[in-house]
């Protein structure tokens, strides 16, 4: 009886993460570029008392053997990296990646860390940052007399000075062999762990790389119907679980109230 009340207990603890995760979803369902989370679980090691295919004391064999579980645990939060929807800003410093890839952006200690989030500005030296203020990695610089600034889908940025375009760089992407290994920095950035593996740099449409799009954000791609579903299902979860206990507390009650005849 007591693994009836671990095991709901396990449960409960289990769908009230998954609950942190779906309203972490929902409360990011307008971060550009953000990438919806997952909780996967499995269950606990079982009690075996009879082993399957054990032999009983006739010297036949058990078909099924006798085992008890002991509820169930978290093994991780996974990022589902699916396409987001995009949206026109007709801003010419606006950039979605369409396919795999993540921008680069230097951070304050010297550290390379990857975006989805292509909202990029010019700083006081004319040189992309991000919103937090990171450079695009590599640095581009966008000249003060420019007139017209286009981005191509190969990632080449020209603009147009006294009339004659002018290439002043190139927008690169780095990609993952494992994006779900990526650690989850805040910010709209992710920084690359032995999990993820290295970085693997490329110029956009190159291998695996996907192509740019200006003046358009990639949007999160979370589903607001999906995750409303689901948080109805963690709930109806809880529910459950919490009555596993109040099931078990009743027949653990009547049991002690028993008494000799």
């Amino acid at each position: 009886m007591m693994t009836a009340l671990y095991s709901a207990a396990t449960g409960m603890n289990a769908q009230q993460l998954n609950m942190d995760v779906i309203s972490n979803n929902l409360s990011n369902v307008d971060t550009s570029g953000y990438k919806k989370s997952r909780v996967d679980f499995e269950d606990l090691m079982y009690s075996t008392k009879q082993t399957p295919g054990a032999t009983t004391g006739d010297g036949s064999s058990l078909p099924t053997g006798l085992q008890v579980g002991n509820g169930v645990r978290a093994v991780g939060t996974k990022k589902l990296f699916t396409q987001g929807n995009f949206k026109n800003t007709g801003n010419e410093l606006d950039i979605a990646i369409e396919g795999r890839g993540f921008f680069q952006v230097l951070r304050p200690d010297g550290s390379v860390a990857y975006t989805r989030d292509g909202s990029f500005s010019r700083d006081a030296n004319g040189q992309l940052v991000n919103a937090e203020g990171f450079l695009l990695d590599p640095s581009i610089v966008v000249p003060a007399e420019y007139t017209n600034l286009s981005i191509g889908q190969d990632g080449v940025v020209t603009v147009d000075i006294n009339g004659q375009q002018q290439e002043i760089g190139t927008i690169t992407l780095a990609n993952f062999v494992n994006p779900a290994g990526l650690q989850n920095l805040g910010k709209n950035l992710y920084a690359a762990t032995p999990a993820s593996g290295d970085a693997i740099i490329g110029n956009p449409g190159e291998g695996a790389l996907g192509t740019l799009l200006q003046g358009n954000l990639e949007t999160s791609n979370v589903k607001v119907v999906n995750e409303m579903i689901d948080m109805i299902s963690a709930q109806r979860a809880y529910e459950v679980n919490t009555k596993s206990i109040q099931t078990a507390d009743s027949m653990l009650q009547m049991a002690n109230n028993l008494k000799r005849g």
